[in-house]
């Protein structure tokens, strides 16, 4: 409590610093500038658009004012209170990182902010602004006052787009519907600029490569009379030839093995390979040339286009066979409106090796570390196929709790074939855009080996396609997926807690998981511009035993069950979703949010999903203030040793809110509140309570937290201190009235800690 006194103090103490003492350190002479206030006196603007305007000439003015928290420069306050401090002392970095010095009168220039305004206002159509400035002074706070005398804005009375007999000006002629002047709108340079802009990359779709938009001028003529002005696109008479002329692409030539540092590069195409319309010069023959018939987006004889130029290029990239890919076009000499395309390519190396070796801990005192080691091979077989083969060795130890001794041991090896296109046996699919799709080829084999319980293994395989529609889109899907877990050796201690706790069957059940899978994600927050509000959206569907069951006529309900390589293969549909929301609050904070809504129907040869499909819901990513695995409707494990209670169902609901201030540099903080649970689709008489019914909301489980994150960009590290609000299977669910901070018993029984790498939605 003294620390908390101590902080608040200090923290108090700032504040009436900030209140009280802003002028009091001022050099002799000087006073404290507290920002500008403009005055606009235009005709004929709306309320709103004055507003606009108004702000618009204030955020030009400079410099900036100490900046205001609750209308109190806190910053400033810091800054003063440590002002006689050394510049490298503790006191004199923290002044320096943390704290802002006053922002001075003489630091003012009144007269080019003056001229910046005028600018401006003559910019947006006001071709008789004139403004004027002053300060006022009291107290020693000062503030900058400018008069800005706009009259009326000029609008647009009508746009001409002048053309001859050139190609390009008639091209230009058949844009002039998305043209962004307009009739009746207010005249805007920004406006106009764009426009040149909008114009230049119409005209580099039709294959007008050397246009710039330097070579467009909009005429004005105000002298129409009613604060009115015509306008005529026009091409400037300077424009050289080659930007006048519409180019087709020539040949191609492809330079696979380019060595950017290299002394001397064989540039001779006398032994390239033509395939398809393509150079290819490749004398190690190490790529076979249909790789690059899949990524090149033209062929010669096309009209150029930006977007097929871009687009191919970002193939190239996306093929992740290269470190380095560049681009040119030229003129073919003897031929008017060519040009020929040359790509140089520099390969990465074709084989890796990779080792890791991880560590872990876990809030039920399992501690473990694991080896991976990763051998790739980037274009086996010479069309850009990726092999890449990685196993794994690991082991989870208990060092405390009633459950000491019952240590984990996993191992596996995964084989992962990716070919750069869509394979599909006797056909050859193309696509068009900027990402190469892939066909994903995957192998598995894994061992669960749980220490005086039992032990399981797995084999897998998939065999399925990925693209991306877009950057924002990405889709997935495998038509075939399939999953066999056979338990080779459980424990008479296993078997007698099946005795008491039947669900436990379910986790060494044999399974046999014959499906199909479909994801599809959109995210808007992949791209470089940061946006107000952002949304991400990920949605799956899992079908397993659909034929097989229709086949065999699989019924488990009526004893019919059916089986494959000695294992009841399993039937059922999987829905989840996953949709967040961001809002960006201030300059770096954001309110992050999100809605987990999954469900799970076995039917068929099936009286539940398989354990390693079902849901579960507590633990660093879920719901914080509940350990993983924990919540299942209203049922509570009556044992509380942390070692049996692993709930899943086949439904799941989960609600997060987090918000996440940002302190300083890489230090994020967050506020949250996690509500959900999972239950069961048919009812369980050894876990009451488990079943879904209509009063599932009844059944939410809440808590809430505080956390930091250290965001260096690479990774965050995130630490989250959570506690329950609603324990569901409470006779009295709400357990706000019941938190006592101060008491150990209480935090020992109730607050969660979670260490993690990554943001937790």
């Amino acid at each position: 409590m003294k620390v908390q006194r101590h902080h608040s103090f200090l923290f108090l103490t700032i504040f009436l610093l900030a209140a009280c003492s802003t002028t009091k350190h001022l050099p002799e002479g000087e006073s404290l500038y507290t920002g500008a206030e403009v005055k606009l006196n235009a005709e004929g603007l709306t309320v709103k658009e004055k507003k606009v305007h108004r702000s618009d000439l204030q955020g030009l003015t400079r410099p900036r004012p100490n900046t205001r928290f609750l209308g109190i420069p806190i910053k400033l306050g810091f800054y003063n209170l440590f002002r006689k401090a050394k510049p490298n002392s503790l006191f004199g970095r923290l002044r320096n990182q943390l704290g802002e010095p006053p922002v001075l009168l003489s630091s003012v220039d009144l007269d080019a902010n003056q001229k910046i305004l005028q600018s401006h206002l003559e910019n947006k159509g006001f071709f008789r602004a004139n403004v004027e400035a002053d300060t006022t002074v009291k107290k020693k706070k000062a503030k900058a006052i400018y008069t800005a005398n706009a009259g009326h804005q000029y609008h647009i009375n009508s746009v001409v787009f002048v053309t001859d007999s050139s190609t390009l000006t008639s091209t230009i002629q058949q844009s002039a519907e998305a043209s962004l002047l307009k009739k009746d709108n207010p005249f805007d340079l920004d406006v106009i600029k764009g426009e040149r802009t909008r114009i230049d990359a119409y005209l580099k779709e039709r294959g007008f490569f050397y246009f710039s938009p330097e070579y467009l001028l909009v005429r004005t003529d105000t002298t129409v009379g009613g604060n009115l002005v015509d306008m005529q696109v026009v091409i400037k008479p300077e424009t050289p030839d080659n930007a006048r002329e519409q180019y087709r692409i020539g040949n191609v030539y492809i330079y696979s093995n380019y060595r950017i540092n290299a002394e001397q590069q064989d540039t001779s195409v006398a032994n390239a390979q033509l395939f398809e319309g393509y150079h290819l010069i490749d004398r190690r023959r190490i790529f076979k040339p249909k790789m690059f018939a899949q990524a090149m987006q033209f062929s010669p004889g096309d009209i150029y286009n930006r977007t097929d130029h871009n687009l191919t290029l970002s193939r190239l990239i996306n093929l992740n066979e290269f470190r380095f890919v560049r681009n040119r076009f030229e003129p073919v000499t003897d031929s008017v409106g060519k040009l020929d395309a040359f790509y140089y390519l520099t390969p990465l190396p074709r084989k890796s090796l990779r080792g890791e070796v991880l560590a872990t801990t876990k809030t039920n005192n399992l501690n473990g570390s694991q080896v991976n080691v990763g051998w790739s091979h980037r274009n086996i077989f010479g069309a850009g196929e990726h092999l890449g083969i990685t196993a794994y060795a690991g082991t989870e130890v208990q060092f405390g709790g009633n459950f000491k001794g019952y240590n984990v041991y996993r191992s596996g090896a995964e084989a992962n074939l990716l070919i750069p296109r869509f394979f599909v046996p006797l056909t050859d699919i193309r696509t068009r855009g900027g990402y190469v799709p892939r066909t994903n080829v995957r192998l598995g084999y894994d061992v669960l080996n749980r220490r005086k319980l039992y032990t399981l293994n797995s084999f897998r395989f998939g065999f399925g396609y990925t693209w991306k529609e877009s950057i924002k889109k990405n889709h997935e899907f495998f038509p075939i997926s399939i999953n066999y877990v056979q338990p080779i050796n459980v424990t008479k201690e296993y078997r007698d807690s099946i005795l008491k706790y039947p669900y436990l069957e379910n986790i060494i059940d044999s399974q046999f998981i014959l499906g199909t899978t479909y994801q599809y994600n959109y995210s808007d927050m992949v791209t470089d511009v940061r946006k107000t509000n952002s949304f991400y959206f990920n949605g799956l569907v899992d079908l397993s035993g659909n034929l097989a069951g229709l086949f065999m006529g699989a019924d488990v309900s009526k004893g019919k069950g059916q089986r494959i390589f000695g294992a009841l293969f399993d039937q059922y549909i999987k829905l989840e979703t996953d949709g967040r929301y961001y809002r960006r609050m201030g300059l770096n904070s954001t309110w992050a949010n999100r809605v987990i809504v999954g469900y799970g129907l076995p039917y068929g040869n099936s009286r539940r999903i398989p354990y390693v499909k079902q849901f579960f819901s507590g633990g660093n990513n879920s719901i914080r203030a509940f350990r993983s695995r924990s919540l299942l409707g209203s049922y509570t494990f009556p044992d509380t040793t942390g070692f049996l209670p692993d709930q899943t169902g086949d439904l799941k609901l989960e609600l997060n809110s987090e918000f996440r201030p940002h302190i300083s540099g890489p230090l994020y903080g967050a506020v949250f509140i996690d509500a959900g649970n999972t239950w069961l689709k048919n009812v369980d008489t050894t876990r009451p309570g488990s079943h879904f019914t209509k009063d599932f909301m009844k059944q939410l489980a809440i808590g809430a937290g505080v956390g930091l994150r250290v965001d260096i960009q690479i990774f965050v590290i995130r630490l989250d201190v959570a506690f329950p609000l609603r324990k569901p299977w409470e006779d009295n669910p709400w357990v706000i009235n019941q938190i006592r901070f101060n008491e150990k018993a209480w935090r020992r029984e109730n607050v969660i800690y979670n260490l993690a790498i990554g943001y937790p939605f």
